[in-house]
């Protein structure tokens, strides 16, 4: 399969059903997880939930954590720190990008 045929890992195509086969976890543990904001799938119009590959591993780490004992605001508290040093690491990535730049502009003009 090509990369134009692949869907986004972020893209909500998978109903609860299959996300919930995909998961290993019960469909009504999934709506609680929503309902909680641990794992919140896209919506479709008639606001149906509809999970990504993404929200799939998600689930997959809540498992995971359930399973090491930790209890559901811990894990919400993970997955928010867990996203802002994600989101840390891409700005020092873009501001390496930028620093390299100008360090090599600055060559170029002296």
């Amino acid at each position: 399969m090509n990369q134009e045929n692949q869907i986004p890992e972020d893209e909500g195509v998978y109903v609860i059903s299959v996300a919930s086969e995909l998961s290993g976890m019960h469909p009504q543990t999934l709506r609680q997880y929503d309902r909680l904001g641990i794992v919140s799938p896209n919506r479709t119009v008639g606001k149906n939930r509809r999970y990504s590959l993404l929200d799939i591993v998600k689930l997959r780490n809540v498992q995971r954590l359930v399973g090491e004992g930790i209890n559901l605001a811990g894990i919400a508290r993970i997955m928010q720190l867990e996203e802002a040093v994600a989101n840390m690491s891409l700005e020092v990535a873009k501001l390496r990008t930028e620093l390299m730049h100008f360090c090599l502009l600055t060559r170029l003009n002296h």
